[in-house]
């Protein structure tokens, strides 16, 4: 990693306070636990491990198309010919070696370094940072660029109180220092020291009375972006100050987190251009887009620790479903640690609100610059949310993991057949499955065997879930179109609350007609046929399985809370393989199962 100290041309008064503050959070030592210094830009994407299907979501955003000579390798999306749910996200596969799978890699990657269209990203760069903190994230936000993603960038100083002296002249001088950087790494900054956005919240906004609702302390109109538009036309990365303008045309320090706000609205308003002339090359002073794709928060804390996760950060949060029960479960201690980490989600759920639905937020710390890159192409979660703590590769989930954050879908469980929305469950599993539901068989039978059914927004996606007398997974299903906006993994986590999760002290989604975490959990059992390619990722969040013949696996998930009962009363003694409760069980599970009718014509 590079390292390197920028002069500042500043008042020697300024100069001293911000070596203090630098000191008072970083003394005595600037050597912090930054990632490993792999710079290779190339070698971040192969990192992020993008799978096809994530490359053509990226490549639908970016407005990427193909280079006329050579003629690149198609990307094929491997799926089979044959009728499969459309609602689990193909995983990646484990990165092959160079010698195995060379030419396929490198025709992803070419595809990904020839963004055609740009995009915009709100960035926050909540410090203060040493110097080598700040030039890590500065070359990540370069690379973001590469990608097509301009980053609109607000500065915050955290250890910089309000009202202090010499105040604005420190506010400016880490806008410089931020610019100067960017442009180290080959980027051109234009760093707007003026304000951009006016005190006070918009004027007839109908959230300004909305309770447990953040109303920022500023608005912009489209017409006050001209400076910002400006910028971006000449292929440069705006650098903002926390400024705001006061009705008499003063310009005042403000919360960061209000201009983030404020902007994001106005980018929206102003609206998309036209798309690009696919057949011009590309341009550096193409039009942009101004409509925010990312809302990204660079911070010295990290992600939101999760009370799921004993506070290491969650990895992906729901924020229409989780947002309010995340903050009233969030620690004392915590508050000391991530002192920000509320007001950061109140922000990602404003800014979100206002973005598109394919949009997302992410909150990182400086130690993790190339997980931006990882989350631009894939717009995932490091690691899947719905996997099985046991089950998360050792060292991936550590305190420098980020949080994603999206809009999300609100959750509710049923449980009587008749609150059942039978046209509209309907369309969900024929779209999802792609294959015609005998309807009047299906829903004569969850009249007597309905256990519950968690449902996702207005039908966006199902967790079906029947008394056999055990507890049976008869579907699970995500319409297309919400596949790959986390709406699976939102769906699977509340499935595990509801059933092999229940009891747990971690396990209480606070989703509408639940059981708020108090029970006992059930094992929890389905089945799938083998040729199914979401049995990967069934593999991966299963206790265990079993063959049924040559057409059907059997999966299982045991009651957590039983296990943990028992492995408590026997101390080191440990878990033996086979349980006394579980003699026989996989017998009955599947003579049961065989003779469970099939739901399709």
């Amino acid at each position: 990693m590079l390292q390197h100290s920028i002069r500042h041309s500043c008042t020697p008064a300024v100069r001293t306070a911000h070596a203090n503050t630098f000191k008072a959070f970083y003394a005595p030592s600037e050597a912090d636990d930054i990632e490993p210094p792999d710079n290779d830009f190339i070698l971040s994407i192969l990192r992020a491990n993008p799978s096809s299907r994530d490359t053509k979501s990226y490549m639908a955003n970016f407005g990427l198309k193909p280079r006329p000579n050579p003629v690149p390798q198609p990307i094929h999306d491997p799926l089979p010919s044959h009728p499969v749910p459309a609602h689990v996200p193909q995983h990646p596969q484990p990165q092959p070696s160079h010698q195995e799978d060379a030419r396929p890699q490198s025709t992803v990657i070419n595809a990904i370094l020839n963004p055609i269209y740009r995009r915009t990203a709100l960035v926050k760069i909540q410090g203060p940072f040493t110097d080598r903190q700040l030039d890590s994230v500065c070359r990540g936000i370069i690379y973001l660029e590469k990608l097509g993603l301009v980053s609109v960038i607000v500065v915050e100083n955290d250890d910089l109180p309000r009202g202090v002296e010499h105040e604005r002249d420190a506010i400016l001088e880490d806008t410089l220092r931020v610019a100067q950087f960017l442009e180290h790494h080959g980027g051109k900054a234009r760093p707007t020291l003026g304000a951009l956005v006016r005190l006070g919240p918009q004027p007839d906004d109908p959230h300004t009375d909305a309770k447990d609702e953040y109303v920022p302390e500023a608005h912009a109109f489209p017409g006050d972006l001209t400076l910002l538009r400006s910028a971006l036309r000449a292929g440069e990365i705006p650098v903002l100050p926390p400024l705001a303008l006061d009705s008499f045309c003063r310009s005042t320090r403000v919360d960061a987190n209000d201009v983030i706000a404020a902007l994001v609205r106005a980018m929206v308003d102003a609206g998309s251009p036209a798309h690009p002339n696919p057949d011009l090359p590309p341009s550096p002073t193409s039009e942009i887009d101004l409509t925010p794709l990312r809302l990204m928060i660079i911070n010295r804390e990290g992600g939101v620790p999760s009370y799921a996760r004993a506070g290491l950060p969650h990895l992906l949060i729901n924020l229409h479903a989780e947002s309010r029960h995340i903050a009233s479960t969030f620690e004392p201690a915590w508050r000391a640690s991530h002192p920000t980490a509320l007001s950061n989600l109140s922000l990602a759920r404003t800014c979100l609100a206002a973005m598109p639905p394919s949009a997302s937020a992410v909150m990182v710390n400086h130690r993790s610059p190339s997980s931006l890159i990882a989350n631009l192409i894939t717009n995932k979660p490091a690691l899947s949310s719905s996997l099985p703590h046991a089950l998360l590769p050792r060292g991936k989930l550590t305190p420098n993991t980020p949080t994603l954050l999206r809009t999300g879908l609100p959750m509710r469980v049923l449980r009587a057949p008749a609150a059942l929305d039978q046209p509209k469950l309907t369309r969900l599993l024929e779209q999802s499955f792609n294959r015609t539901l005998d309807a009047p068989a299906f829903f004569a039978r969850l009249q007597s065997s309905l256990d519950f059914a968690i449902i996702a927004g207005d039908y966006a996606g199902a967790a079906i879930v029947t008394r056999e007398p055990f507890a049976y997974l008869d579907k699970f299903a995500v319409l297309p179109a919400h596949q790959g906006d986390g709406t699976v993994d939102f769906l699977w986590v509340a499935l595990h609350d509801e059933s092999y999760g229940l009891g747990l002290s971690h396990a209480v989604n606070p989703n509408p007609g639940g059981h708020q975490g108090k029970g006992e959990g059930r094992d929890l059992v389905w089945r799938s046929r083998a040729n199914n390619p979401v049995n990967k990722w069934y593999f991966e969040r299963a206790s265990g399985h079993m063959r049924l013949g040559t057409d059907w696996v059997l999966f299982w998930c045991d009651a957590e809370k039983q296990l943990q009962r028992e492995q408590g009363r026997r101390g080191n003694a440990g878990l033996s393989f086979v349980e006394d409760w579980e003699h026989g069980r996989v017998g009955v599970w599947k003579d049961v199962v065989e003779k469970i009718p099939s739901a399709w014509k």
